[in-house]
């Protein structure tokens, strides 16, 4: 169980970095007129990496007005909060 530990933080913070780096790059293709990634990409990459999201969306100010968007965006970051502290809830008991 030891060996699952880091793995788990391996891929948790790779699904963060790919969330991040999503709204990285579609904020540089809305800028340049490109080709942007579906909305439905970005919240998915938002439910495996939500703290990525998060941060590409307020760092980059990326769809931070953008309706319905933000509200979803909103709703899996509080899912991720709770996630978060059920599990810090069963180490820590």
């Amino acid at each position: 169980m030891s060996d699952a530990i880091p793995l788990c933080l391996l891929a948790l913070s790779l699904a963060n970095l790919l969330a991040f780096s999503l709204f990285a790059l579609d904020k540089a293709r809305a800028r340049a007129g490109g080709r942007r990634i579906p909305e439905r990409t970005l919240l998915l990459a938002a439910l495996f990496g939500g703290l990525g999201a998060g941060l590409g969306q307020r760092l980059l100010r990326h769809k931070t007005r953008k309706q319905p968007f933000a509200a979803w965006l909103g709703l899996i970051l509080t899912l991720h909060a709770l996630a978060l502290l059920a599990v810090a809830m069963v180490v820590w008991r």
